[in-house]
């Protein structure tokens, strides 16, 4: 199994993306890339921590590549926004991968020249690509949000 651990915007919606996909094992919710030891939400959404809400997805390399990973992650927002995802403003929402390896490193450079290069979106993608850190667990409440609630889609 390996991890790989994304940020892109509030982590209820793109969890239960991951969540879908055929060999992720597992998925938590929580708060990396900050100076703030323990943070909570409530810390996190002050802004002071420099945390961003992100997902750490478990996954089966055998069954799903991060390459696949890196697809969906630039699928399921905005990487041309910065520190904002629809309604959600603030570096806490901003659109970050952290690598976890030197491969998982080369792969998302690779993959953000390669959408880049597209042109898909008209402006440039301002998404981060930083080394992985601790990785502090959000409130269990905030752990499949949506499954939970049954809830299907983020309401924006």
């Amino acid at each position: 199994m390996e991890i790989a651990t994304f940020g892109a915007g509030c982590f209820w919606g793109v969890e239960e993306i991951f969540r879908e996909i055929e060999g992720v094992s597992s998925t938590r919710v929580g708060y990396t890339g900050g100076w703030f030891d323990n943070p909570t939400y409530q810390d996190v959404c002050s802004g002071r921590t420099g945390h961003a809400e992100s997902v750490e997805v478990t996954f089966d390399p055998a069954k799903v590549s991060f390459d696949r990973l890196l697809e969906v992650f630039w699928d399921v927002h905005n990487p041309t926004t910065l520190n904002r995802q629809g309604p959600d403003i603030g570096a806490q929402y901003r659109s970050v991968i952290f690598f976890h390896n030197s491969e998982q490193e080369a792969k998302a450079q690779a993959s953000k020249d390669k959408l880049q290069r597209s042109r898909k979106h008209s402006r440039d993608i301002v998404t981060e690509i930083a080394p992985a850190s601790t990785f502090w667990a959000a409130e269990d409440y905030h752990q499949q949000y949506f499954e939970k609630r049954g809830v299907t889609h983020c309401r924006v």
